[in-house]
């Protein structure tokens, strides 16, 4: 699949996930909710691996990092942003989360030893800054209760960006995206039942159709094709480009709340739509990047 597909994916899929994952709040405990979703979602790309002929027999000294991208990305994170959710709106949820363009450029340098482009910084600062445009009615309205739920949606979000370094650490070892990810989400649900069945987490399931759907919406779009489509971008643009998308989530989410929550678009929202779509432009006019997609759009694709 093309790069630009990939990344308007990546958008599309996870800027809508955030409702999603608000009707997932209920009669169901979050860390059994998480459980569920990545058992479904690491046996969908089991299936897929079989079916592709791509192997999920992966080196022993390979599976500490597999280890460590479950509990990074398909299971920590989720469950403390499930508990963030109960405080906070879930189009602030996506804000905080786009902060993850920051957190990558900085653990690029830092782990992968990746160059800070001036340029993608400033990107990243136009992003930021129409995302704060776009919710500052909503961050000015939220009480001090809230601040407990920003800090561990803060500390979820550092946790997504380790596990995007995790995973282009494990790319450039040459391992499938498909089936590091399937083994991956398997470690990451285990530890969710693991942690469920220690705290005496009451495993249920709610029958209601919103819950159903949006449990198979979470565990086949969101996590089964969202992250290998977007991993596949941190492995081929970076953990710094990759992560603008994130930058872009807001936005759908946005759309769906004016849709499902009658959301009232004000002046500041638009100045910061703006300024995000200059960002993203930003990102990808970078002349080296702009060569590597056109390249890599047009040459064999991997089998992530």
């Amino acid at each position: 699949m093309s790069t630009p597909a990939l990344y308007s994916l990546t958008v599309l899929i996870w800027g809508s996930s955030w409702l999603a994952i608000h009707f997932q709040l209920g009669e169901v405990a979050p860390e059994a909710s998480i459980a569920y979703r990545f058992i479904l979602a690491s046996g969908l790309l089991v299936i897929w691996c079989r079916l592709r002929s791509i192997s999920l027999r992966i080196a022993l000294h390979h599976h500490p990092f597999l280890v460590l991208l479950g509990l990074s990305l398909f299971s920590l994170n989720y469950l403390l942003f499930y508990y963030a959710a109960f405080e906070l709106a879930t189009g602030l949820l996506a804000v905080i989360f786009s902060t993850m363009t920051v957190m990558n450029i900085f653990n690029s340098a830092l782990f992968l030893r990746r160059q800070i482009q001036k340029k993608t910084v400033l990107a990243v600062v136009f992003g930021l800054t129409g995302m704060a445009l776009v919710f500052w009615p909503e961050i000015t309205t939220s009480g001090p209760q809230v601040a407990t739920a920003i800090g561990i949606s803060l500390i979820a979000t550092y946790l997504a960006s380790i596990g995007n370094i995790v995973s282009a650490r494990n790319q450039n070892h040459g391992l499938p995206v498909a089936s590091a990810n399937a083994i991956g989400m398997a470690y990451g649900a285990l530890f969710m039942l693991a942690y469920s069945a220690g705290s005496g987490v009451p495993f249920m399931i709610d029958t209601s159709a919103t819950y159903i759907g949006s449990l198979l919406f979470l565990a086949l779009f969101a996590s089964a094709i969202a992250f290998g489509c977007y991993l596949t971008l941190v492995g081929r643009i970076g953990p710094e480009n990759a992560a603008y998308a994130t930058v872009l989530f807001p936005i759908v989410a946005l759309a769906l709340s004016t849709w499902f929550e009658d959301y009232q678009w004000q002046n500041s929202a638009i100045v910061g739509v703006g300024l995000i779509l200059i960002g993203n432009v930003m990102v990808l006019s970078q002349p080296g990047l702009i060569r590597r997609l056109k390249a890599l759009s047009s040459g064999p694709q991997d089998n992530g």
